[in-house]
């Protein structure tokens, strides 16, 4: 039977590109490292690695063990939580989303830690691309998109939507294509996603974003209207981001012919074991959209 310390110390060197970093991360020696390698070379009866100097590439044998052998550590990292008790209200719950959702729905899962103090929240607001990213790579435990998942290892179901709003200084109150070529565009992570999106279904002159002039951009998710209320240009939003914006009276949104919803996904890893807390959470956040949405 193949030893799954070697298993482990194969796919922590692939992942890390380099001898002396596996070493540390592991808290082994190089030649400790390179004697893991050199046991699996032999139990496979193959080359996994071609050597070139302090560098290497992986072979077709090592490639193709590396997808299996990253499936199986995974596996036995969640056999851990699958045998150990798995508490429905305590733990910590590891979430992400875009932080429009996020600023609505975090502080309504603190109430819910306040009700199960053991019960952790750990959110972090962030774009679709990295909620995708960090599924795949199981460092949480379930995240929320605005879009579906390009990852095959992400499952995602629809739960909800959220109007797309344009924002526009309080001195363009009824904003016309002419205006918002002169403001110029207020960017964030998921803004060209979300302009493009209300844009297109409400001005026929739109081509694309590059046609106006990017007059900014933040990543921080209660500041991206900060420079439209100061006159700096235009931005389009989810609803709930826009209202927990403190500064009312200097923006003003417009409701737009044609309605844009941006859909909310439930995202899951499909592999990854869902734990009784990681259930707890999920069914609160369904639930507190269900009544949103009423």
């Amino acid at each position: 039977m193949i030893n799954p310390t070697w298993l482990r110390t194969f796919c922590t060197l692939v992942e890390r590109g380099h001898f002396t970093r596996t070493a540390e991360k592991l808290h082994m020696t190089q030649s400790g490292v390179s004697q893991h390698i050199r046991k699996l070379e032999e139990h496979f009866d193959t080359l996994l690695l071609m050597r070139e100097g302090k560098q290497f590439s992986l072979t077709d044998a090592g490639e193709r063990l590396y997808d299996e052998a990253h499936q199986i550590i995974a596996n036995l990292s969640d056999l851990d939580s699958k045998i150990r008790e798995d508490a429905t209200f305590a733990g910590v719950v590891r979430i992400m989303s875009p932080g429009s959702i996020g600023l609505k729905l975090y502080p309504h899962l603190l109430t819910l830690q306040q009700a199960f103090p053991r019960l952790i929240i750990d959110y972090r607001f962030a774009p679709n691309s990295d909620v995708e990213q960090a599924l795949a790579e199981r460092k949480i435990d379930f995240g929320i998109m605005s879009r579906r998942s390009t990852l095959k290892e992400v499952d995602c179901q629809l739960i909800s939507s959220e109007a797309l709003l344009l924002v526009t200084p309080a001195s363009l109150p009824d904003p016309h294509w002419q205006g918002l070529l002169e403001l110029g565009f207020i960017d964030h992570p998921d803004g060209t996603h979300h302009a493009g999106l209300l844009l297109s279904q409400n001005f026929t002159e739109f081509q694309n974003m590059n046609m106006f002039e990017k007059k900014g951009f933040s990543n921080q998710i209660g500041l991206i209207l900060e420079p439209v209320s100061r006159g700096l240009g235009f931005t389009v939003l989810p609803s709930h981001a826009v209202s927990a914006f403190a500064k009312q009276s200097l923006i003003c949104t417009s409701e737009l012919e044609k309605p844009v919803k941006d859909s909310l996904y439930l995202s899951l890893n499909h592999k990854k074991y869902v734990r009784n807390r990681t259930q707890t959470v999920i069914n609160e956040v369904n639930n507190w959209l269900e009544n949103e949405n009423k």
